[in-house]
Parts: C-alpha cells; sequence; structure tokens
C-alpha cells in the first residue's frame, strides 16, 4: 500500500520539474492526480507517463490565475476521481532583474501566477474538502523570501504564499484542512535560466528528492501538522521560524524623532538584524562587529 492510497490529488503546474516529481511520486504513492499546466503537451505527458505506470491521472490545461478556470480544475479531480483530498500549489514563474529595471508586465504576470493563482485555487480547493470534511494543501513558497538579489518580486510572492499558508492554517483548523508551506530547493528549468542559481544548486539536487516532504504532508501520516514552513534541498530538511517581536520591545508615552534616533544610536543599534539569505548585515552592525570598518 502506498502513502497516498485511496486520494485525489491536483498539483499545478506539473508539466515539468518539480511538479511533475511531484505528480509523479503521488501516483506512485496510490493517489490519483490532476496534472495541471497550461502547457497542453506537456501536462498530458505526464498524465500519459503516470497511466503508463498504471497509474490514475488527468490533463489539466486550465490556467490558474484565472478564479473561474481555478474552480474548474479543481472541479475536474470531482469530475473524474469523485474527491479531492489533496492540493499542491505549484504553478510559478520566475525571473532575474534588478529592481529598478523591473517590467510591470512581468511583474503583473509574477503576481498572478505566484500569489493569485495560489489564492484562487487554494480557495476553490478548500470549499470542496470543507465538505468531504478535511484534506491537505501544500503552498509552495521559497527561500527567497528572507530576500535574494535581483528577485525581488519572486521573493514578494513567495513571502506573501508563506504568510497566507499561516492564515490558512488558523482559519481552517476547525475544518480539519491542514495548510503547509515547501520551500524547495532543486535544479530545475527554472533554475537553469538563472546563472546565480546555476552556481548555488548542484546537478544532484533533483526534484525527486524534495518529492517525499511534499507526499508525507498530503498523506494522513502528517495529522497534527499545520501552519508550518518546511525547506527541503534534498540533503537537508528542517522547519523555518516564524517571525516575531524582537527584543528588546522599548516603551514610551510618545515617540519623536528625536527619541527614535537616539534608541537606534543606542540600544537598538546592537539588535539589527543581519537580511537577506546571505545574512548581509547593515552598516551599522557591521561597524560594531569591525570597528574601523565601513559598507
Amino acid at each position: 500500500m502506498g502513502i497516498l492510497d485511496g486520494k485525489a490529488v491536483v498539483i499545478t503546474g506539473a508539466g515539468r520539474g518539480l511538479g511533475e516529481a511531484y505528480a509523479m511520486h503521488a501516483a506512485q504513492a496510490g493517489a490519483a492526480v490532476v496534472v495541471n499546466d497550461v502547457d497542453a503537451d506537456l501536462a498530458e505527458q505526464v498524465a500519459e507517463h503516470i497511466r503508463g505506470y498504471g497509474g490514475r491521472a488527468v490533463a489539466s490545461t486550465h490556467t490558474v490565475t484565472d478564479p473561474t478556470e481555478a474552480e474548474k480544475i479543481v472541479g475536474m479531480c470531482l469530475t473524474e476521481f469523485g474527491r479531492l483530498d489533496g492540493l499542491v500549489n505549484n504553478a510559478g514563474l520566475n525571473y532575474e532583474t534588478l529592481p529598478w529595471e523591473d517590467d510591470p508586465d512581468s511583474v503583473r504576470r509574477t503576481v498572478e501566477v505566484n500569489l493569485l493563482g495560489v489564492i484562487y485555487t487554494g480557495i476553490a480547493a478548500m470549499r470542496v474538502m470543507r465538505e468531504q470534511g478535511g484534506g491537505s494543501i501544500v503552498n509552495i513558497s521559497s527561500g527567497a523570501f528572507f530576500g535574494q538579489r535581483k528577485l525581488a518580486t519572486y521573493a514578494a510572492t513567495k513571502g506573501a504564499v508563506a504568510s497566507l499558508s499561516t492564515s490558512w492554517a488558523l482559519d481552517l483548523e476547525t475544518e480539519n484542512i491542514r495548510v503547509n508551506a515547501v520551500c524547495p530547493v532543486a535544479h530545475t528549468r527554472m533554475v537553469w535560466k538563472s546563472e546565480r542559481s546555476l552556481r548555488a544548486i548542484p546537478a544532484d539536487r533533483t526534484p525527486g528528492k524534495v518529492a517525499p516532504l511534499v507526499l508525507f504532508l498530503l498523506s494522513d501520516d502528517a495529522e497534527g501538522i499545520t501552519g508550518q514552513i518546511v525547506r527541503c534541498n534534498g540533503r537537508q530538511l528542517h522547519l523555518v521560524g516564524h517571525p516575531y517581536f524582537k527584543q528588546p520591545v522599548l516603551e514610551s508615552d510618545t515617540w519623536d524623532t528625536t527619541s527614535v534616533k537616539r534608541v537606534f544610536d543606542g540600544v537598538l543599534q546592537a539588535h539589527l538584524e543581519p537580511f537577506g539569505l546571505e545574512k548581509r548585515m547593515p552598516p551599522r552592525l557591521r561597524e560594531l562587529v569591525e570597528p574601523g570598518q565601513t559598507a
């Protein structure tokens, strides 16, 4: 028996890369799979591959960027398999640019797919799951939401997905619907287009090495696990800490610019946070650590 025997799942952006790996592994684990991708040929190829191995799969070419189309993706799962137990919101776009050179059309497309697509498909899925009495949603985020050079728009959408996941987890806890986010690191077509990522991600970190985490979160074995952000790069698996209010918390009846400057020049200066995935230190913090050094 497989870990997903008897379940039906929808996986968006499943025509290649990580989405394809999730779809193939889910089918091998016993799930019936809706393979969604706007590239019809790729979606059908993956579905055919699954069927060739004796699994159950159908291809969906609906776009996640339209709420009506997103509902059709979920509806296909109900029509073909009679239920919906899991959703993997994987469809995504990525590109590198300096922020002052960013193109409004690229920004809009990225937000529509990476964020609105997750929202539209997730809402459609949770409505069905509530009627069924439960389910699991896995949203694909990225460690880029910590901050990454030349990826500001992408990073912003993935940060929003992480926040969305924890908010949904709160809203859906009483509905027996678990919501978690996964930050995968793998060598995919999206990565091949990026010289930065090619240098950072070894070619042996294949999408298939991340898939077991997604399968676990979709399965009943993950009962009681919700609201978590989990990062996996094939070798390493760890939770991502949630933002928190950092000590010291300073109080005053009123704050003016003089008093704000005073606390930043004083006590808060030593508590400034390194920022971005590379943990870049703010110039003031660097001066404290390395006296005499300038930014």
